[in-house]
Formats: C-alpha cells, structure tokens, sequence
C-alpha cells in the first residue's frame, strides 16, 4: 500500500468514526452555538486525539488491550453511561451564558477535557476503528512509521469533521438569543442523558 494510499485511508477512518451522531457531535455543535469557534475547535481537538488513542490501538494491534477492553466492557458501559447522564442533567439545567464572553484558559483546558474523557468512555470506539480499517482493507502495516502514518491519518481525518461541524453550526450563531441557547442547552443535555441512559442499558445487555 501506498504512503498517501495508506493515509488516505486513515484519512476516512477517522471521518467514519466521528461523523455519526453522538454525545461529542452535539457537545461540540452546543459550544460552538454557546462559545464560538474556537472552544468548539478546542472540544473538536480533545475528540480527534481520543480518536487517535484508540486508532492507535487498532492500527498497532494491540491484542492484549483490545482484550482487557472487551473484558470490561460491563463497567466501562457503566461507568461511561453514569458520567454521560450526568453530563446531560448539567447541560439541562446550564443557564446560558453570554455569546460575547471570551473563554479564558482554564475554560479551554475544561473543553478539551470533557470532550477528550467523553470520548474514551466509549470503549467501543476501538472495536469500531477494527470494523472500519478491516472495511477499508487496511492490514497491520510492515514499518511502524507506517503505522504512525496511519493514526496520524485518523487523529487529521477526525479533526477535519469537528472543523466541518463547528464551522457550519457557527454560521448560524448570531441568530441565537439567550433564550434559544437555553433551549439548546436542554436539548444537548437531553441528547447526551439519553445516549448515557442507553449505554447504561446497554451494559447489562450479553455481550456474546
């Protein structure tokens, strides 16, 4: 395979995985509607490098970690739908802030962070990269800087949606008041309570 084949397919790998509605996609479209572009960027950055973690593991083959994945699955669905829901029930009640304030540095590090944790606590992402890089015929490569190649190619093709995502919902922003940015606030925080609720569900589901 190619180089610029291989990153190519990194490339959609990563668009695959972060385009499909979630919990992030309506994090990142609620802040850039609330925030502006750039503490959505910031969420869109903590995202893609969740993604590469896990694409990493999958590009390397990472056995013994896909494994320990898969057998706490039970937990890591627990865990994972309890921080959702409770994110949710935050996001409900959030009042909304000013669309003029800038965000400050601890504000940015708090977007990256939630949206980088909000990510790995779906542990199912790493089995999704598995199913789309066996999809798109791309086998353990030879050298590990092709590899590297290959993840850089995710964490870039996950970041190119959060860029795509946040630039198109942040047109819209100066038609938002205070008042649909509550609403959108409660919308988000229904969305995301519900995902965690179906991954709580999901959790005590048989996983064979």
């Amino acid at each position: 395979m190619t180089v610029l084949g291989l990153l190519g397919k990194g490339l959609l790998a990563g668009v695959a995985i972060a385009a499909p509605v979630g919990p992030v996609n309506v994090l990142c479209a609620s802040r850039a509607l609330r925030k502006g572009w750039r503490a959505a960027f910031v969420s869109g950055l903590g995202a893609a490098t969740a993604d590469a973690f896990y694409g990493s593991i999958a590009g390397f083959s990472i056995t013994f970690v896909i494994q320990l994945l898969i057998r706490e699955l039970f937990w890591m669905r627990l865990i994972g739908g309890i921080l959702l829901i409770m994110i949710g029930v935050s996001y409900y009640f959030k009042r909304p802030a000013p669309l003029e304030a800038e965000p400050t540095p601890a504000t940015k590090r708090s977007d990256f962070t939630s949206a980088l944790f909000l990510t790995l606590t779906n542990p199912t992402t790493v089995l999704s990269f598995l199913a789309v890089l066996a999809a798109l015929g791309v086998s353990r490569p030879e050298n590990l800087w092709l590899t590297w190649l290959l993840v850089a190619g995710i964490f870039s093709g996950s970041l190119l949606w959060w860029l795509a995502l946040i630039t198109t919902v942040n047109r819209f922003r100066g038609r938002f008041n205070d008042q649909s940015i509550l609403w959108m606030n409660r919308l988000a925080g229904v969305a995301i309570g519900g995902f965690g609720v179906f991954t709580f569900v999901l959790s005590f589901s048989p996983t064979r």
